[in-house]
């Protein structure tokens, strides 16, 4: 069994269990494989097993081995960054949570003691999670897929910008807004949440399009079957503008009137969940659903 460690920070509030967690991975006789900067953090921490073989790999591409589990120290932003050493080999990301409670990183650290026994007696739920494809002209995108969204809006941030939208080719809609989200189910918690997009549970099949502060009020979030191509052209009579593509938050400058096509990806993204944090148990932790705060003093 090969299990490859990734995180973006090692604090002092988490580090002691991060360690403890090692700890047990070498008493299993499990072999581990570092992304390059998480073992940055980490390698002085671990000084005790520096005459063992230590493998660290920058992306999946340098490594021949087969890993069982990418396991991922930090909140919902570090698990996207995973996706993108993932790509599309689908190995199952176990998300810890290190920071505050997140969507998609729902192990907490006070589990972090029983994980291991689950990962071995595979006591836990594998959740597919769709992807976006992006494809757009004359741009060049490193990886162009994403796990929450992609969104578009204007470099400037000064004025509203013109989205055209089509749907399998056929027009949609011409959005005057500060930009414009596309999102799949797991990123329907996140920014399209914030723009007043609808909650949509992950294995439904659906793409949601939600405006960011449009001008006019009786446009509102649209959630559509993710058997569709969305197509957005971005444009202005400002020939010199320029707009952010924005793919779970890794940005790319795009030119006035570019074509945009998002599909659903071939591919998915498995993230492992324990029997004990559900989506729906995530749901009501993080909003605080069910809880009635009325008899709470100021």
């Amino acid at each position: 069994m090969t299990f490859l460690l990734h995180g973006k920070k090692f604090s002092k509030d988490i580090g002691d269990q991060i360690i403890k967690f090692i700890n047990q991975i070498h008493n299993h006789n499990i072999h581990i494989i570092y992304t390059s900067a998480f073992y940055e953090l980490v390698k002085k921490h671990i000084s005790k097993y520096n005459n063992k073989s230590i493998k660290t790999i920058s992306s999946l591409g340098e490594n021949k081995e087969n890993i069982d589990y990418l396991i991922c120290f930090g909140g919902d932003g570090t698990i996207l960054n995973a996706a993108t050493i993932i790509k599309d080999k689908e190995i199952p990301i176990v998300g810890i949570n290190t920071g505050r409670l997140g969507f998609l990183a729902t192990i907490s650290k006070y589990d972090i003691s029983n994980l291991m026994t689950q990962l071995i007696n595979k006591n836990y739920n594998l959740s597919n999670r769709a992807l976006l494809e992006i494809t757009a002209k004359n741009t060049q995108l490193d990886f162009p897929f994403a796990l929450n969204e992609i969104s578009v809006s204007s470099k400037e941030n000064t004025s509203m910008i013109k989205i055209k939208v089509f749907i399998n080719d056929e027009y949609l809609n011409t959005y005057w807004a500060d930009g414009l989200i596309i999102s799949t189910p797991t990123g329907s918690t996140g920014y399209s949440l914030s723009c007043g997009g609808p909650i949509v549970m992950p294995k439904s099949n659906n793409f949601i399009i939600t405006p960011i502060a449009p001008h006019n009020l009786n446009v509102r979030p649209f959630v559509l079957s993710d058997d569709n191509i969305i197509t957005i052209e971005v444009g202005e009579h400002h020939n010199s503008r320029k707009f952010i593509l924005s793919m779970d938050s890794r940005n790319h400058y795009i030119k006035n009137n570019t074509r945009i096509r998002i599909k659903k990806a071939n591919h998915c993204i498995q993230l492992l969940e324990l029997h004990s944090s559900t989506y729906s148990k995530t749901l009501r932790d993080k909003l605080l659903w069910g809880l009635d705060n009325r008899n709470y003093e100021v």
